[in-house]
């Protein structure tokens, strides 16, 4: 490059890359459309029990929803949504909710990471319940967050069933 191009020729500049989103890892700030609707992400909770992660999005829109992902043997997505309901302990190995029958299918104690809204559970343990009907097709999710006792209601999704926007 001889001096006047260095003088005068164009400066390259770098724009900053944004990552492709996915459900795997959807930021705070993101926008998340789902079902003719877009939600803002306000919110991340990572729960760690012994080693196996999982993660959910607290998306606010008209309403507000938790988008929950983890994967196992394959990527699990699902809808839940903050039920009024008060439970009380000890929670038993069946509940009825809405006329339909749940079993527990899972249970135990995770350790919490929490960023946007979520920073305040941030390294916080809760205790987890989770119940599944008959046909694993609906599920309840009860956490237990000191004395306070939660319970979402739930649907599995497929994950292109969401398109994700990077906020950032």
């Amino acid at each position: 490059m001889s001096f006047f191009q260095k003088l005068f020729g164009k400066k390259e500049t770098s724009a900053p890359t944004v990552k492709e989103r996915t459900v795997e890892n959807i930021q705070v700030g993101d926008i998340v459309e789902y079902d003719l609707a877009d939600y803002h992400v306000v919110g991340k909770l990572t729960y760690n029990d012994h080693g196996f992660e999982w993660t959910a999005y607290q998306l606010e829109g008209a309403k507000t929803i938790w988008l929950s992902m983890e994967m196992d043997d394959e990527l699990y997505v699902g809808i839940y949504e903050k039920q009024t309901e008060k439970l009380q302990e000890p929670l038993p190995k069946e509940l009825t909710y809405e006329g339909v029958k749940y079993h527990l299918d899972e249970s135990g104690t995770a350790h919490v990471k929490g960023e946007g809204r979520g920073a305040n559970v941030n390294n916080i343990q809760c205790r987890y319940f989770d119940y599944c009907d008959k046909d694993e097709e609906n599920f309840l999710s009860v956490e237990i967050w000191g004395s306070e006792i939660e319970l979402s209601y739930g649907y599995p999704i497929e994950h292109y069933e969401i398109k994700i926007i990077a906020g950032s």
